[in-house]
């Protein structure tokens, strides 16, 4: 009888080096040939449950695809270069790489794909937190690394997405901060001694996002049929090399050192110093000569639903006409200057506002307005929601308006007031618990007496008599 075994058994054996080995055949590799597997164990108790595992994985079709296994950084580095690249809008892509090169990388990126251990994670997670990161901050870094691996295993490179076996922080929503009525009123009057003042009608009185505001564009809005489409965002995105040498290209900004204590170059700085480069530093792609794709960019809103069109309210087309003429003056002053962009708010010489330079000002209308410090979202979209919910609108409208795909996305929009609650809860308990009647005071004394009282009637018929 042959000694050879049918295909596709597995063999073990204890070889000469003291080890014992199990070899699984898998399949083919991708050339042709077969495909062995090779484990090896101290024990035969522990090969035996290796190969098992391994014939299983083959009998399931979830065995992880041959050849060696990239390490986290290289696999993220291909994620993002070549698969996100491809879905993501480009400022969601700008924050995965962002996320990538100052908290995965560090973290877990010298790990091995098919080594990497949920508590390889969890740790990396603790560390962000004792760095004093937000745990929305840690949310974010373990979403993205989540779907990355879940990549991974759908292409068979690993055989787990360990991710799935981590709990990430617990995430306390932020509460929203809108304005009230009044405060609205207030801040609006603020605004209205800046040539800004239609920005902030449309961002305070209509909900709209910083960058479908700063996008807005001629084109897209129809004073006579008074509808606002917003077809283009304003984002600033980062800048790309288009060189063929990135590193070389940036050569005389790299920093590998980190700034001394009493570093008086980045004083300026809002954020202190920044962080030394790595050895293999790719960036300052903002001084190549060939950058592309960065700067105030406009780019198509993230969803179909932000593209709907808006109602104008009625009271605002005089002042968006008589805002329209303001800039065809500005755009004479400028002459040759003017940088057509077609933009509805647009500074002097006709560019768009910068998201920068706009936040700035929000800031100074709040002290003016003597209004507390609060975000930017919180004195726009959710002020809007909140006052159309305090008018009386219903939830599915205020839906449309703020072009949300889920109407519990509004419910977070929509903040409840306090007084509203309690006209409510009063209303609530004379339902259950109906008021006393009032007590009926009977007739009333009356000091004087019409010509057509009883007492007038009979002082006439005595003096008939």
């Amino acid at each position: 009888m042959s000694p050879r075994k049918p295909n596709m058994e597995s063999s073990i054996y204890f070889g000469a080096d003291g080890w014992w080995h199990g070899r699984v055949t898998m399949g083919v590799k991708s050339d042709g040939g077969p495909d062995r597997r090779h484990r090896r164990a101290k024990t035969e108790a522990e090969i035996k449950r290796k190969v098992r595992e391994l014939e299983r994985q083959r009998d399931q079709g979830r065995a992880p695809a041959a050849g060696r296994k990239p390490t986290v950084a290289q696999w993220m580095e291909t994620y993002l270069t070549d698969i996100a690249s491809l879905k993501l809008k480009p400022r969601s892509l700008d924050d995965y790489w962002s996320k990538t090169r100052n908290d995965i990388v560090p973290g877990v990126g010298k790990h091995r794909i098919d080594k990497l251990q949920p508590e390889h994670l969890e740790r990396m997670y603790r560390a962000l937190l004792d760095a004093g990161h937000a745990p929305s901050h840690v949310v974010k870094v373990h979403r993205i690394l989540s779907r990355a691996l879940k990549i991974a295993h759908r292409r068979r490179i690993v055989g787990e997405n360990v991710a799935t076996l981590v709990d990430p922080p617990s995430v306390d929503e932020t509460e929203a901060n809108p304005f009230t009525q009044e405060e609205a009123k207030t801040f609006l009057e603020a605004a209205a001694r800046r040539p800004t003042f239609m920005r902030w009608i449309v961002g305070v009185g209509m909900g709209f996002r910083q960058g479908e505001t700063l996008g807005l564009r001629w084109p897209y809005v129809d004073l006579e049929a008074e509808l606002f489409r917003p077809e283009w965002q304003l984002q600033r995105l980062t800048w790309r090399h288009g060189c063929d040498d990135p590193r070389a290209c940036g050569a005389r900004l790299h920093r590998f050192e980190p700034c001394p204590p009493d570093c008086t170059t980045h004083r300026n700085y809002k954020r202190g110093c920044p962080k030394p480069c790595p050895k293999t530093c790719a960036k300052h792609a903002s001084a190549c000569p060939e950058r592309r794709e960065g700067g105030l960019v406009f780019t198509r809103p993230k969803t179909k639903k932000s593209r709907n069109a808006v109602p104008i309210p009625p009271v605002f087309v005089p002042f968006l006409r008589d805002h329209k003429a303001l800039q065809e003056e500005m755009r004479a002053a400028a002459g040759e200057l003017w940088q057509e962009h077609r933009v509805v708010f647009s500074r002097p010489d006709g560019r768009p506002l910068d998201p920068r330079a706009d936040y700035e000002e929000f800031k100074e209308l709040l002290a003016e307005a003597g209004i507390d410090d609060r975000r930017l979202y919180d004195g726009s979209r959710h002020t809007a929601g909140t006052i159309l919910n305090e008018l009386g609108v219903d939830m599915p409208t205020i839906m449309e308006i703020l072009r949300h795909t889920q109407i519990s996305q509004t419910r977070r929009y929509v903040k409840g007031r306090s007084h509203l609650s309690k006209d409510a809860m009063r209303r609530m308990g004379e339902f259950f618990v109906p008021a006393p009647p009032v007590p009926d005071p009977g007739p009333t004394e009356t000091r004087t007496e019409t010509l057509d009282s009883r007492a007038a009637r009979a002082q006439r018929r005595r003096r008939i008599r």
